[in-house]
């Protein structure tokens, strides 16, 4: 603190370079946190969100080619299942094409069974049980639409031609996705008949008593319906939901890579205006140097210009980042994307890549320049 403003000083002495490092320094950490939190943020809700008691049961060529229905039964009796719940897509919009959010019909009578970490009160499972249109819904889709329990909405169909009037008896809390919407698949069936159609089932969740009895039901499952028709492939939450991801696996992979190569980029570029800033003060540093300062008082004075200009660089960055991803965010209907935000644990790790841009580009120079021969150092300058 003893020499803060006489850093200050210094760095606003060239204004327009100190301005272009900071911004230089933003733009890049802007990129790196952006790009980092994408993966961080999938990982980490898959694990906040998954059950290790939940299994999906779906056609082994994916989900978009359905199971039949009269499979929920058979899935029920196998041991160690406690209640299994069909769940068909609609992918209904709320006014247009960019509306779009996760919204399905599930089996009602065995939804608190099956999802009893989502937060749904017994008030609220009852009435969404006991009325035909009812439907719970995410915090997410509530705060984006300013939608509110007791309000009535319609979904127009895309899957399937014609529309459905819902009306929202609860919210979805706890572990649930917080862009879901859900509603009575009974409801669907009568409409989709109505309309001479067959429902869709894409998933049968299966909720099982003990997580550990996984791989012998998964196995059981499986073998029952093998050279059927539709055979099925079973795994749990956690692998089916990171199913959706895997295609952006590599995507996730190219970012980490480019922000690293961006920030390595930037930090050469920091470094050369680092250099050229000590060199040009050259006869200063030799005078300071003749009245009394000592090297390593010089050296920490220009080191922490260059800190300084890192971190303001660094939050400036990780702000701007953490805007576009909030923005990012709404409209996203990939499971385990819908709420991408920037982790606590990125913003710690861009900081601290901002501290060392700022140590690591002017280390070299200033080091040199505080070591330096006073009488040399003036020579050179006269």
């Amino acid at each position: 603190m003893k020499y803060l403003m006489l850093v200050l000083k210094n760095l606003l002495r060239s204004k327009r370079r100190t301005i272009l490092t900071v911004l230089s320094i933003a733009v890049s950490l802007f990129i790196f946190s952006a790009l980092i939190s994408l993966p961080t943020v999938a990982n980490q809700i898959l694990a906040d969100t998954a059950s290790s008691e939940r299994l999906a049961v779906h056609n082994k060529a994916g989900v978009v080619y359905g199971i039949p229905s009269a499979y929920q039964p058979k899935v029920a009796a196998v041991p160690h299942v406690m209640a299994a719940v069909r769940q068909s897509w609609f992918g209904g919009i709320f006014h247009d094409v960019k509306d779009q959010f996760p919204n399905f019909g599930v089996d009602a009578d065995q939804a608190d069974i099956m999802w009893p970490d989502w937060g749904v009160t017994p008030a609220e499972w009852a009435a969404f049980k006991k009325l035909r249109t009812a439907c719970l819904v995410g915090p997410a889709t509530l705060k984006r639409f300013g939608f509110h329990v007791g309000q009535q909405i319609q979904l127009k169909g895309t899957v399937y031609p014609f529309n459905l009037q819902l009306t929202i008896v609860g919210e979805l809390r706890g572990k649930a996705p917080p862009n879901f919407l859900i509603f009575q698949r009974e409801y669907l069936k009568q409409a989709a008949e109505a309309a001479g159609m067959d429902p869709f089932v894409d998933t049968i969740w299966a909720r099982l008593d003990k997580a550990e009895n996984a791989t012998p039901v998964i196995r059981q499952i499986d073998e029952q319906f093998d050279n059927s028709s539709a055979e099925t492939r079973t795994e749990s939450e956690a692998a089916f939901f990171g199913g959706f991801l895997e295609q952006s696996r590599t995507f996730f992979r190219l970012a980490e890579f480019l922000g690293f190569i961006v920030v390595l980029t930037i930090g050469l570029v920091a470094a050369n205006t680092a250099a050229m800033s000590i060199r040009e003060r050259r006869g200063e540093i030799a005078v300071l140097r003749s009245i009394g300062f000592t090297s390593r008082t010089i050296f920490g004075l220009l080191l922490s210009e260059s800190v300084l200009i890192g971190l303001i660089g660094g939050v400036l960055g990780c702000v701007t980042a953490y805007v576009v991803l909030k923005v990012f965010s709404i409209g996203v209907t990939i499971p385990g994307l819908q709420n991408i935000r920037m982790p606590p644990v990125v913003l710690g790790e861009t900081l601290v890549l901002a501290v060392l841009i700022g140590v690591l580009s002017a280390f070299v120079p200033a080091r040199s320049a505080a070591r330096r021969n006073i009488v040399d150092a003036l020579r050179a300058v006269a």
